[in-house]
């Protein structure tokens, strides 16, 4: 089996400024700041969140902490679903980066979507959210067969497990299993779009998958939709 946290967010009226997990806000970097840039743009990715990396899902690791960007949707690029891309980023420190960073403390952060009476459309408002943990287990493989399709139950519960957003644990995919190229890769988070309080595009109904080097020091990310 393999430790997993299962999270439940709880938005924050003041910013998080520990080194802690949590969404959106600006983060708390243990070392200097490393924020990614776009490969299209050369423009400062949207950061998504922070990850302590606890020893009880990760074992003992040089990593403390991961930072997840995303290119800004707004700037309609591709390839934010390639670990390779460079549209995206899971800065581990301290660890080792392959992305082209500034050393910016402040930047482009996550918001959600709600009704401005004064706009005929929904309108973006920054956010930032606290997480609620609650450890648990997986097995050492989630795959998806004709038998996930056999009955409405047991599709039911194949669609629990990928909706699931957790630390840790094993990845349920959406389509099919995908690991970055290259060495070892243990889930870091799995991200169901469908299921958060603020915006993120991960396609139709996307899934979002980061991963973290079996040594503890780098970090990939991937998303796949239906």
């Amino acid at each position: 089996m393999r430790p997993k946290y299962s999270l439940i967010f709880h938005e924050v009226q003041q910013p998080v400024t520990e080194p802690v997990t949590k969404f959106g806000g600006q983060p708390i970097w243990i070392t200097q700041p490393q924020w990614p840039l776009s490969r299209s743009t050369g423009e400062p990715m949207r950061f998504i969140c922070q990850i302590a990396l606890d020893p009880h899902i990760f074992g003992e690791i040089p990593g403390r902490m991961a930072y997840l960007f995303i290119t800004d949707d707004e700037t309609f690029v591709d390839n934010t679903f390639d670990p390779e891309g460079g549209e995206n980023a899971v800065i581990i420190q301290p660890g080792t980066c392959d992305v082209p960073t500034e050393p910016l403390l402040n930047g482009p952060s996550l918001y959600k979507m709600v009704n401005d009476f004064s706009e005929e459309e929904l309108v973006p408002l920054s956010c930032e959210l606290a997480v609620e943990l609650t450890a648990g287990e997986d097995p050492e493989s989630i795959v998806e067969d004709e038998q996930a399709h056999a009955s409405d139950e047991a599709w039911a519960q194949f669609t629990k497990l990928w909706s699931e957003i957790k630390i840790g644990g094993t990845p349920a995919f959406l389509q099919y299993p995908e690991y970055p190229a290259g060495g070892n890769w243990r889930l870091l988070l799995q991200l169901d779009s469908a299921r958060v309080p603020f915006s993120v595009n991960f396609g139709d109904a996307g899934v979002g998958y980061a991963f973290l080097s079996e040594d503890g020091t780098s970090g990939k990310f991937l998303w796949q939709c239906l």
